[in-house]
Order: structure tokens, then C-alpha cells, then sequence
């Protein structure tokens, strides 16, 4: 019977973070795991457990974070971002970019004064979607930011750099806009450039085609939970030795008329108009649903050993992450957060960290009914002592950026443990009792931290949690 056990468990193709919190469903078959484990057989059921591996040490499997580029409400400028985040500012305004005036929502995180000057030449911008626009300005900041501007980008083999920035939605005003002029002007009308420009990946390629980037190009639409799934997505290429770098996040631009039509319809937008600025309410008893947010949020993720090379300003270190999907429905979460605290303990095993180091968490909560304490069940069934962890909702002064979320919260998390400043959750009022973590509501607060993890999950069951911490030799 040993024998035996250790050849299933040999055999096995499933890698997750052992022991699963809950018990498995009784339906469904007993999970094996690859890693440092020992095997213990009871009612015929072998049941492995396993410990987390040891963190990585080659510098050509490290992956670090060197630069980091954004569009957001707060401006492209990440310091200014940040500042402002810990300042408590809100940026979600009353919608002016079309006339909202008969949505049941009327207000948003919308991108105002947005200059591309100096990043997309003056042609190329009137044919793009503000999708692409986003990715591109936001990918060659990152670069900027990575000392990779355009006279450095020749210490890197381009071969070996690649793009992957996902969106959730997509391009959506120049898809509407086709589809517009289709009805009201006819075929004969309709600009060669409607398919090309209404390509989820067409931001990354025309950053690739600007930057000459030859690596992995291509984008992942995970809803609102892109992201992570493209930062997990990179840092494989990055392990796996096929590249050395790659500009690697998320964008939306989704503030358009099609898409806040659709979202409103669905029943997932906040309708405070009396009150926009206190409409996004994290974990708050009196939340009414999520701000529809813009932006994008990309990193510049590479090899210890290229970094280091290259004599590269590393910001933090990318420690392992995971994705998963509930199987459950389109919109809503499980309840009881099975998957999601999977998901979570499976990025930990990923990155070679225990559950006692994390003390930082960037919460998806999005303001939603039950899409927040979805997530506080699921945290909870893996953080048994609370004690010392603190969480925030990046989400309650920028809105809910989809695509865009995981993002530009990743850049949150990096400058939280740069500076030791965790950015208060805003519009805590009236906080459901049960919730045991410190949210920082309503100020910031200092914290050094440890380990850090940043969660992010979207419709269709889409569960992706990232991994960082300080950057140690």
C-alpha cells in the first residue's frame, strides 16, 4: 500500500498549497502534490501534505521589479500617484466625457488632462483607442523608470524583451464607434482600422513595434483580475529562461458609453449620485456596489542576473503567484471563498513564503455586496491570527480600473514597501462587523513590511494573487 501511494503520488499533475484549508467537497477526487511532502494513508485515502519550498536563490530564476509606469486619475507620474494616494484624495468626479445625465450612475474615476506628448507621435494617436494610448504611455514610463530610455534601450538584447499587458473589456470606443458609423453612414464609411484597433493586444504589439521589443507579445483578458494573470504569465518567461525582461500589467479605458451602458444594466455600479466621493465604500455595512475606474499599470519585470547586469535600480522583488477560477457563475463570487483562499495559498507556495510572514494585504474589494466579504472569508480561513496584518482597498480613491486593477494596486503594494506608508481605505464609515484585519481607514499609516500580496478577482470566477517583497541579495 505505501508503494503504491507514492506512486500515485509520483504521478500526479496537480501542484497546490498543501494542506487546502477547507476540506474537499466530498464529489470531488483527492488532491495530490508534487513537493517536499509526506504521505499519510487513512481509510484507504492517501492524503499528502506538503510544506512550502525553499524561496528562489538562482539569479537567472529571481524575478525583480525595475521600473513601474501608469495613466490613472491621479496622472502618469508615479510618485505623484502615490503621494496622493496617501494623502486620502478621491478621484472619482461626475462624468463629462459623454453625457451620462440618463444612466442610472453618473460619476467614475475618469482620466482627465491625459498627454501623450513625447510618447505617441501625433498620427498614430488619432487612429488609436485611449486602450492602446494607456498601454503605450504607461509601458515606455515603466522603461523610463527602469533606466531604459530611449538611449539605454541598446544595453538590452531585444530578442529577449517582450510585452504582455492585458485588458479586460478592450477597446471599446473604437469598436462602438465602428459599429456607429456602420448604421448611420454604411459600409463604404467604415475606416480600415476598426478591426486592427479594436484587438485586445494591439497595445502591447504597438508598444513592441515603438520599443522593437521581438520577445513574447500578447495579451490575457481575465476581467478584472487581467493583471496578476499577466504578471504570473512573466514571470514564467522569466523563469523558464526565454526571456530577460518583460513589460508585463494591465489597462481599461472603459469609461465609454457601451461599456457603462452594460455595467450599469448588470447591476454592479454604485448609484450615489448625490455622492460620488464617498460612493466607493470598501467593507463598509452601507457599500452599494463598485466606481468604474480608467488607467493602466504595468511593471518592468526582469531576471535578477539581467538586472544586475545592466547595473538596474531593482524597487522589489516578485515572489511567485497563482490563478485559479471558482466554476461557480458569471458575476457572482463564492460565498464562502474556496477558491479564493486556494488561490491564495497556492501563490505562497509559489513564492517559498509561510503564511506567518505576510503582513501586508492589498485587497481587491471593490465595494461590492458580496464580492467583499467573499474575500474576507477567503483570507481568513488562510490568515488564522490577524494580528499585525494590515489590508487596504486601493479601489476606494481610484475606483474600480478593471483590466487596469491589478495593475496599478501592484504599484501601490511596490510603493507601500518602499516607503514603509500604507494609503488609507477612504469612506469607512460604518465597517461590517467580523472583518479582524486593520484596513487603515481613513489615514495613512507607517508599516514595515515583510511579505506582501495583492488580490485580485473578476467575473467568470477569475482569481489571481502576486506575491513581492523588499529586494534582498
Amino acid at each position: 500500500m505505501e508503494a503504491r501511494s507514492q506512486a500515485i503520488v509520483q504521478a500526479t499533475f496537480i501542484s497546490v498549497s498543501p494542506p487546502l484549508i477547507n476540506p474537499l467537497p466530498k464529489n470531488l477526487l483527492p488532491v495530490f502534490v508534487k513537493s517536499p511532502l509526506h504521505t499519510t494513508i487513512r481509510r484507504r485515502r492517501v492524503v499528502a501534505f506538503a510544506t512550502a519550498p525553499k524561496r528562489e536563490k538562482d539569479p537567472k530564476k529571481r524575478v525583480v521589479v525595475t521600473g513601474m509606469g501608469l495613466v490613472s486619475v491621479f496622472g502618469n507620474d508615479v510618485n505623484t500617484y502615490y503621494d496622493r494616494l496617501l494623502a486620502g484624495e478621491n478621484g472619482i468626479t461626475v462624468i463629462d466625457k459623454f453625457d451620462a445625465s440618463e444612466f442610472p450612475t453618473q460619476f467614475g474615476g475618469q482620466i482627465r488632462g491625459f498627454n501623450a506628448d513625447g510618447y505617441i507621435d501625433a498620427k498614430s494617436y488619432k487612429r488609436l483607442d485611449d486602450c492602446q494610448r494607456y498601454c503605450i504611455v504607461a509601458g515606455k514610463k515603466a522603461l523610463e523608470d527602469a533606466g531604459l530610455g530611449n538611449d539605454e534601450r541598446s544595453k538590452i538584447d531585444k530578442a529577449r524583451a517582450g510585452v504582455l499587458v492585458g485588458s479586460g473589456i478592450g477597446c471599446l470606443t473604437v469598436f462602438s464607434d465602428s459599429v456607429q458609423c456602420l448604421i448611420e453612414r454604411g459600409l463604404q464609411k467604415v475606416t480600415p482600422f476598426s478591426v486592427p484597433y479594436s484587438l485586445l493586444n494591439m497595445g502591447p504589439a504597438k508598444l513592441a513595434m515603438d520599443l522593437g521589443f521581438m520577445g513574447p507579445n500578447y495579451s490575457i483578458s481575465a476581467a478584472c483580475a487581467t493583471s496578476n494573470f499577466c504578471f504570473c504569465a512573466a514571470a514564467n518567461h522569466i523563469r523558464e529562461g526565454k526571456v530577460d525582461l518583460m513589460i508585463a500589467g494591465g489597462v481599461e479605458a472603459s469609461l465609454v458609453p457601451l461599456g457603462f451602458a452594460g455595467l450599469s444594466a448588470s447591476g454592479a455600479l454604485s448609484t450615489r449620485n448625490d455622492d460620488p466621493k464617498t460612493a466607493s465604500r470598501p467593507w463598509d455595512k452601507d457599500r452599494d456596489g463598485l466606481v468604474l475606474g480608467e488607467g493602466a499599470g504595468v511593471l518592468v519585470m526582469e531576471s535578477l542576473e539581467h538586472a544586475k547586469k545592466r547595473d538596474a535600480p531593482i524597487l522589489a522583488e516578485y515572489l511567485g503567484g497563482a490563478v485559479n477560477c471558482d466554476a461557480y457563475h458569471i458575476t457572482y463570487p463564492r460565498s464562502d471563498g474556496f477558491c479564493v483562499s486556494s488561490c491564495i495559498q497556492r501563490s505562497l507556495v509559489n513564492a517559498g513564503v509561510s503564511v506567518e510572514e505576510v503582513n501586508y494585504i492589498n485587497g481587491h474589494a471593490a465595494s461590492t455586496i458580496i464580492g467583499d466579504l467573499s474575500e474576507i472569508n477567503a483570507l481568513k480561513k488562510v490568515f488564522k491570527n490577524t494580528v499585525g496584518i494590515k489590508m487596504n482597498a486601493t479601489k476606494s480613491m481610484i475606483g474600480h480600473c478593471m483590466g487596469a486593477a491589478g495593475g496599478l494596486e501592484a504599484i501601490a503594494t511596490v510603493k507601500a514597501i518602499q516607503t514603509g506608508w500604507l494609503h488609507p481605505t477612504i469612506n469607512q464609515f460604518n465597517q461590517e462587523p467580523g472583518i479582524e484585519f486593520d484596513t487603515v481607514a481613513n489615514r495613512k499609516q507607517q508599516h514595515e513590511i515583510n511579505i506582501a500580496i495583492s488580490n485580485s478577482f473578476g467575473f467568470g470566477g477569475h482569481n489571481s494573487v502576486v506575491v513581492f517583497s523588499a529586494f534582498k541579495p
